[in-house]
């Protein structure tokens, strides 16, 4: 962690002081061909200086992004500076489409005003001299990370906007990041095809760093893409669970029975959850305890000794679907892998397991 920024801390990655370097011995050229007198040393601190630049600017773009999410009340955990540029860690995606737009738009328009900012620079500047030099490269640097997070494809911001308005038509956010995934997965192709088919069309042979960074930037946004389609697959589910389909119907009959009640609920027998005097589920009766009980125990055993102890705040409503029903599973499951469902009146509905809500919510393949 390097420092705080909007409420966040900021982070630098090991991959990131990699990138740094790569991008300060790439720009070691364009040092030397502006200031050839001032030697290797100072080339290199010109190199240095342009590529802080570059990053500096992906600071900015992951700040305004942080600027724009607390300002739409969104919890900024982290702000992080890696080997391919930065990203922003909030605590939960924006709950709107307007709020994901205007999130996902703030960094490329940053870009963008610092690379017209920079342009300024450089037609007031000296021609030709440092000041005149670094101003172009930022305005270059700049143009390009506001263009490309344009692009509408995810993982890209313009991704994000795209997602948000197919959001905002159909109701759907999965539907959103499964067109923005696939528009990304077709511009990941794009991108290598711009980088190489112009080559060879021209020359018939190819320079080996452009087609790597083809290859970096095609292979970062398809990665990304995926991502995303997985994630709205995992959505999908989300939205699609309701805990009542999952339930386990159950009789709830008094704790101070006994094992031989239960012969008069029928054969299979119900899962039956036992209450207190309040009326609160208190542990539900083991099948293979009761079966352990026997003839003629029944009517002397009572039921809370072939049952399993349930903690306080064990229920769950039945009526709870899509990401309600998983928070608040997720919630009561942290106490007991079984839970109670109850209807809005608080009667028992019948029984649910943790595990069951986990695989309804596992992609299916």
């Amino acid at each position: 962690m390097i420092g705080h920024a909007a409420g966040a801390p900021v982070t630098l990655s090991a991959g990131w002081l990699v990138a740094a370097v790569v991008v300060t011995v790439a720009l070691l050229p364009l040092g030397r061909a502006v200031a050839p007198q001032s030697g290797t040393a100072g080339a290199l601190l010109l190199a240095a200086a342009a590529a802080l630049m570059l990053f500096g600017s992906t600071f900015l773009h992951e700040l305004a992004h942080a600027l724009v999410a607390r300002r739409r009340g969104l919890e900024v955990r982290q702000i992080a500076l890696t080997l391919l540029g930065g990203h922003t860690q909030m605590s939960a995606a924006a709950d709107t489409p307007a709020s994901s737009a205007l999130v996902a738009v703030a960094g490329p328009v940053t870009n963008l005003v610092l690379a017209g900012a920079s342009a300024a620079v450089w037609q007031l500047a000296p021609a030709g001299g440092v000041v005149s030099t670094l101003a172009l490269a930022g305005a270059a640097a700049n143009l390009f990370i506001g263009v490309l997070n344009l692009l509408p494809g995810l993982p890209l911001d313009g991704g994000r906007v795209l997602e948000a308005g197919i959001w905002s038509a159909t109701g759907q956010r999965a539907t959103g990041t499964t067109v923005g995934g696939w528009v990304g997965r077709g511009l990941a192709v794009a991108v290598l095809a711009w980088t190489v088919l112009p080559q060879l069309a021209a020359t018939g042979s190819l320079d080996l760093t452009q087609v790597v960074w083809g290859a970096l930037i095609g292979a970062f946004i398809w990665s990304g893409a995926s991502a995303s389609l997985r994630a709205a697959q995992s959505q999908r589910a989300v939205d699609a669970l309701a805990l009542r389909a999952l339930t386990t119907p159950a009789v709830a009959v008094p704790a101070s029975d006994r094992v031989a009640t239960l012969d008069l609920l029928g054969d299979p027998c119900p899962a039956v959850v036992l209450l207190d005097d309040a009326g609160t589920p208190v542990a539900y009766v083991d099948p293979v305890a009761v079966q352990a009980v026997p003839p003629g125990h029944r009517a002397g055993t009572a039921l809370s000794a072939a049952a399993i102890p349930l903690p306080a705040g064990c229920t769950v409503r039945g009526d709870l679907v899509g990401s309600a029903a998983v928070q608040a599973v997720a919630e009561v499951a942290a106490r007991t892998p079984v839970l109670v469902v109850v209807d809005v009146d608080g009667r028992v509905l019948g029984l649910l397991r943790a595990l069951d809500v986990v695989g309804a919510l596992r992609p299916r393949r």
